[in-house]
């Protein structure tokens, strides 16, 4: 399926608002939908997921009058970081609790940890009534790095994942699709990791939960290098990043200008801003869209549907 199409299902960062004054471009945390090539992949699983799930439940009910001629949900859940406004929808993710469903969840922590074992501590066992073991899907958890590649090739369930010195010629073509990653160190603790995925020509970059340096993240710039869409962090105005009461420096975010710069320099034909502060309601971001109308950019939003095919 020649698809290459990206939804929206929660552009907040921090912490979710459920609050009548942030209906407009919506309150759940960081979840972009990916509909490529006959695969979903899902950026992020912040509380943005939940929805998604939902929705992904109801179509496998309706798929079928029993369980064994339904249709299976497959997915892979691609991880920019493990800070809680990125996880905290997955245990309320419908779906990994049918066993029927094939899902694959990637990442990565510190060397000395698994992100398995990260995620056991932080959202089940002690937060929630379940353990991960619990969880009845086919759920594959991989730790990601740098030299990864992640292939994912049209009737296979769960991708490939090769180190770039084992790649031999043909293990991918145009008709797979391929995403590449580098760990960024502009967000405390740890980092974050940048996705790019490439299918049919076309390129998707992920960069969220970044903050920008003095003439531009040279890294990213190379890595996003002439992309058809970047969905960039912008979590702050300029105001409030050098606000002198409370700045916003070093706290690992972009503002919208730093997301603009990024954008100029690599080239990139689209772009969405994206991950705003949780303080953030409508009318200020009415006014943040307003100020840079003519800047060839897009707010992101709850429900926002782009396709770059």
């Amino acid at each position: 399926m020649e698809e290459f199409k990206i939804k929206f299902r929660g552009v907040r960062g921090s912490y979710p608002v459920p609050d009548k004054d942030f209906l407009k471009y919506g309150g759940n945390t960081a979840c972009v939908e990916v509909r490529v090539g006959g695969h979903l992949i899902i950026l992020d699983a912040g509380t943005g997921l939940i929805s998604l799930g939902n929705e992904l439940m109801q179509k496998y009910i309706e798929s079928g009058t029993t369980i064994t001629d339904r249709t299976p949900v497959r997915c892979s859940i691609l991880l920019s970081h493990i800070h809680l406004d990125h996880i905290q929808g997955f245990p309320f993710f419908r779906p990994s609790h049918l066993s029927s469903t094939r899902m694959s969840l990637l990442g990565g922590v510190n060397y000395n940890e698994t992100l398995e074992q990260e995620l056991a501590k932080l959202l089940f066992t002690k937060s929630f009534p379940l353990d991960l073991g619990d969880i009845a899907a086919d759920l594959r958890i991989r730790d990601l790095n740098e030299t990864n590649y992640v292939i994912f090739k049209k009737g296979e369930e769960f991708p490939i994942i090769k180190r770039v010195n084992e790649l031999q010629e043909g293990d991918f073509t145009e008709d797979d699709v391929v995403i590449t990653c580098y760990k960024s160190y502009a967000h405390p603790q740890n980092g974050v990791f940048i996705y790019k995925i490439a299918y049919k020509g076309k390129t998707l970059v992920y960069a969220t939960d970044k903050e920008s340096y003095p003439g531009g993240d040279k890294k990213l710039i190379k890595f996003a290098k002439g992309c058809d869409l970047i969905i960039h962090d912008a979590q702050y105005s300029t105001e409030d990043y050098l606000s002198i009461y409370v700045p916003k420096q070093g706290f690992g975010h972009s503002t919208f200008e730093m997301a603009l710069d990024c954008k100029k320099q690599i080239g990139a034909k689209q772009m969405v801003f994206f991950h705003y502060d949780p303080g953030y309601n409508d009318e200020k971001l009415d006014l943040m869209a307003e100020e840079y109308s003519d800047e060839n950019a897009i707010m992101a939003y709850e429900g926002l549907e782009l396709s770059l095919l």
